[in-house]
């Protein structure tokens, strides 16, 4: 009877093991709607951008809000040891418990608490006894590895949830050369700008691969209607009355085919403009910039400061001077300007239409 139990307590080991397998893994580890964070491009080295970031925002980090407070690391749990609650003595003939096997005989193993009426012949005898021990040894290897596996899996899980708390935590953000770094305690746009800012001023270059670094005040679903419902409160800090400010709209689409970038800017000034009729639209030097980045079915959204003097929240331009910038790109400058009065009016319709309506 008791190599079909221990039969069926392998068949349980491998479902556990096969269930486990096809669990999605990273949980909470990708972009989604409701994060917040950092989202960073660089030029084809993801992992490097991910250490580069590390390194930077925990440099800036510690300075504006202090040293990370990080709790110490769960150990990974094994096999059952000293202090697990489990111990075990050397295997006798003595134990003084009852084995599988003779407990349903109704006998005990130790041949000494029996008469000698009650014990088998010699030989007969151990082989039996030899058995048993062998299913037993089974039995126990079995439920060792059950309970390690279980034990493992809760180390991991509470391990993942320690990582979620970390003051800066990458994601994957379902784009190439994009990289997302969640933030937890911190106001990101504050972060980002106080970098910029130095950077600018001390001209002192930081990264090698990070190019842009833009701060995720806010994420909702890639829909024209949620956005729309999102950014309905999400603007108001900004530009609800009696606050007035001038301000341009920034669009970027990732992996992302049913968007429409004419829709979505006529919808977020046709909001700006609703809050206070007296926001302007400014494309040249503007007070505010709406970030609005979608990747995939995820939109990120930021209002930001300084976009024009940062060169976009660019980090391997900020660092250049004004005099550089225009040696390198004269006619860039010239078709950024044109670009820029075709932006303007536009806008300026789109603004006018919602205020007719």
């Amino acid at each position: 009877m008791a190599a079909p139990e221990a039969a069926a307590r392998k068949r349980r080991l491998k479902g556990h093991f096969a269930a486990r397998a096809k669990r999605p893994r990273g949980g909470g580890r990708q972009l989604e709607a409701g994060m917040r964070g950092i989202l960073i491009t660089c030029n084809m080295n993801e992992r490097k951008c991910v250490g580069e970031a590390y390194s930077l925002l925990g440099e800036y980090g510690d300075l504006l809000y202090g040293p990370e407070q990080v709790r110490a690391a769960l150990p990974s749990a094994g096999r059952a040891g000293p202090g697990s609650g489990r111990t075990r003595g050397p295997r006798s003939w003595c134990w003084g418990r009852t084995g599988l096997g003779a407990h349903r005989a109704g006998r005990t193993v130790c041949p000494q608490l029996s008469g000698p009426a009650e014990r088998l012949s010699g030989s007969k005898r151990e082989e039996e006894d030899e058995v048993e021990e062998d299913e037993e040894e089974d039995e126990e290897a079995a439920e060792d590895d059950a309970e390690a596996a279980l034990k493992k899996e809760v180390g991991q899980i509470r391990a993942s949830t320690e990582r979620q708390l970390r003051r800066f935590q990458s994601v994957e953000s379902g784009a190439n050369n994009v990289v997302f770094i969640r933030t937890r305690g911190i106001e990101p746009e504050n972060l980002v700008h106080h970098i910029l800012k130095d950077i600018h001023t001390t001209k002192k270059k930081k990264t090698r691969v990070i190019l842009r670094m833009l701060p995720v005040s806010g994420t909702c679903k890639a829909f024209l209607e949620d956005i729309k419902k999102y950014t309905e409160t999400f603007f108001e800090p900004w530009f609800k009355a009696p606050s007035k400010s001038t301000f341009q709209i920034a669009y970027k689409a990732r992996n992302n085919s049913h968007m429409s970038r004419e829709e979505v800017i006529k919808e977020l000034a046709g909001i700006v403009g609703s809050l206070n009729p007296e926001n302007k639209v400014d494309l040249n030097n503007p007070q505010y910039t709406i970030v609005v980045e979608i990747i995939k079915n995820v939109c990120c959204l930021s209002v930001v400061r300084d976009y024009v003097l940062f060169r976009k929240y660019n980090l391997q331009e900020v660092v250049k001077s004004d005099k550089d910038n225009m040696q390198q790109n004269p006619s860039n400058v010239a078709e950024e300007q044109t670009s820029t009065a075709v932006k303007h009016e536009t806008m300026e319709e789109n603004l006018k239409e919602v205020k007719q309506e």
